[in-house]
């Protein structure tokens, strides 16, 4: 029976390929309890049920273009494979978004531009970009204790505050700061 589902996956995947609108659809009716059945193992996560599904579908649509029958994995399993990756991956990144306060980023960086009065378009380009470059370093370089020690450390907080404030001792807030010391030290602006 598995052997026939897989056959017919595999005629929608062809008929997808040379255009049929009516396949693809046919392929999202038939996969959308699967997405909703993965989504629904990370209810408990940062993202809503409506956007667990949704990142679930992307990940379907991707399993449907990239899927090659001839590396031996059926459909099924390579689309469920896609929908959980897709899902984990839109957790991730939400997490990631939690670690940094945004407010203060982009104040910082409107601050910073606003005061300088008379800045060329190209330097206010450049400034837009060294700015753009550090915060995507600090969300793929820092980890979340990382990020809330610099932050709390660009806020004039000593380390024995910052200790006290995240529950560490003044040797863990040093540790962090020269880890990320280490690692902004070869970020080129």
């Amino acid at each position: 029976m598995s052997e026939n589902k897989s056959k017919a996956d595999n005629i929608l995947l062809d008929e997808i390929k040379n255009g049929s609108a009516s396949a693809l659809d046919e392929i999202i009716k038939k996969y959308r309890p699967t997405v909703e059945a993965i989504a629904v193992k990370y209810i408990n996560s940062p993202l809503e049920m409506d956007d667990l599904v949704q990142e679930g579908m992307i990940g379907l649509l991707a399993a449907v273009n990239s899927y090659n029958a001839d590396k031996g994995a059926k459909f099924v399993t390579y689309a469920s494979r896609c929908i959980n990756n897709s899902i984990q991956s839109a957790i991730k990144k939400q997490s990631r978004l939690k670690d940094i306060p945004q407010s203060s980023l982009v104040s910082l960086e409107e601050e910073i531009l606003e005061k300088r009065v008379g800045l060329s378009a190209e330097d206010e380009y450049l400034a837009k970009e060294s700015v753009s470059t550090l915060t995507n370093v600090l969300y793929e370089e820092l980890s979340s204790f990382e990020n809330e020690v610099l932050r709390l450390y660009m806020t004039g907080c000593s380390y024995s505050q910052i200790a006290e404030k995240l529950g560490k001792n003044n040797k863990a807030i040093d540790n962090a700061i020269q880890r990320i010391r280490k690692k902004l030290s070869g970020v080129a602006f």
